[in-house]
Formats: C-alpha cells, sequence, structure tokens
C-alpha cells in the first residue's frame, strides 16, 4: 500500500489534536504574560514541525539499526493509535501521550514549550510510530516532500489553535472541544485498524487470501 498525502495529512492532524490540547495549554499558562504565551506558542509550533520532519527523514534508519521490521512496528504503531483514537472517543487524553506526573511538572516549569506541550502532550509515541510507518510508505521524493509538508502544516494549524485558545475556549466550551476531540478519534481509529490490517498481512500473506 503506497501513502496517500490526504489520508496521511488527516491523521497525524488527528493525533496532534491542537484543539484538544487547548485545556492543557491554558492551564499551563494561566500565570503567563501574552508575550510569554506567544513565545511558549511558537516554540512548541516549530517543535511539532520538527519533529514530524526530522522523524519522517531518519525514523526508518532507527528502526532498522534495532533490527525491527516495518510490519512488526506498523501493527505496534496501529495498536497505540487505536488505544489513543479510543481515549479520544472517551474525550480524555491518550494515555501514551503525558502522564500525571508530566502535567504536574508542566504546571511548576517556566517554559513548558517543547516538555510537557509539544513532547509527548502534541506529539508522542502515536504520532512518531504514524510518520515512521507512514515514511516507509512513501516510495518517492515528492511523498516523503509531502510527509515533511505536512508537518509544517500542522505546526502552523497548531500555531493557530493555540494563538486562539482563549477565543475557542470561551466560544466551544469544554463539551464542544470534546465533540471535536470524538469526531477525530473516530477517524483515528478507522485509519488505525487499516494500519493493523496492512501490517499483519505483510507479517502474515496468507491473511491475504
Amino acid at each position: 500500500m503506497t501513502m496517500d498525502a490526504f489520508k496521511t495529512f488527516i491523521s497525524l492532524l488527528a493525533l496532534v489534536n491542537p484543539l484538544g490540547a487547548i485545556p492543557f495549554f491554558i492551564g499551563f499558562t494561566l500565570t503567563n504574560t501574552r508575550h510569554e504565551r506567544q513565545r511558549i506558542i511558537r516554540m512548541a509550533s516549530i517543535t511539532v514541525a520538527l519533529v514530524i520532519a526530522i522523524t519522517t527523514l531518519v525514523g526508518q534508519q532507527v528502526i532498522a539499526f534495532f533490527g525491527i521490521s516495518v510490519s512488526s512496528f506498523q501493527v505496534g504503531g496501529g495498536i497505540i493509535m487505536l488505544l489513543m483514537a479510543i481515549s479520544m472517543i472517551n474525550a480524555q487524553p491518550g494515555g501514551t501521550k503525558t502522564t500525571p506526573e508530566e502535567t504536574v511538572e508542566g504546571e511548576e516549569k517556566e517554559n513548558i514549550a517543547v516538555v510537557p506541550l509539544a513532547i509527548p502532550l502534541l506529539t508522542g509515541p502515536g504520532t512518531i510510530s504514524t510518520v515512521i510507518i507512514y515514511a516507509d510508505k512513501a516510495d518517492s521524493i515528492w511523498q516523503t516532500t509531502s510527509l515533511v509538508v505536512s508537518g509544517i502544516l500542522i505546526g502552523l494549524i497548531t500555531f493557530a489553535a493555540l494563538s486562539a485558545a482563549f477565543p475557542i475556549s470561551r466560544v466551544l466550551g469544554r463539551t464542544g472541544i470534546n465533540v471535536a476531540t470524538r469526531l477525530m478519534g473516530l477517524m483515528l481509529a478507522a485509519l488505525s485498524v487499516e494500519l493493523i490490517v496492512d501490517g499483519l498481512g505483510a507479517m502474515l500473506p496468507a491473511l491475504k487470501h
């Protein structure tokens, strides 16, 4: 199965889920000034784009170094995506994204842009494993470039969402954000099942017959 650029973008956007991160961002930055918030937003958005771009370019080499087959990695990544999708459908932050300890640390740290906001809240194991899987499916330089471009676009969307965090929170409220998160969770669940089935098909060719 080759990489579908639009499907890749949608799945990564659902995984990063900038809307779902808004309540955490507001909680983390309540005591920060407007200037400090803008600096945090810029750094977090750039980090999101860089994580996706760097993972696209070197992720396959890393799993090859550890002797992990892409098909087995795909099944594992699909399972992580499915677990995160289930958490999103329940309007809860994915357990693979951030821990209570990291959340508390984020509230106490002066600069939370990179950890825990960008990593692991926005770009956690699910995002990284998905990027590696789709990078392996890219069969041309243009598809690899489109994956990097997806990272840049998601970084820009993250910047826009966090910049408008307080107005969005007032308009949508927690309920509206939860509804959007559930919808993205449903899309992510379907995409994760595709990845698992595709990975199992590569590992066990008999399943294709």
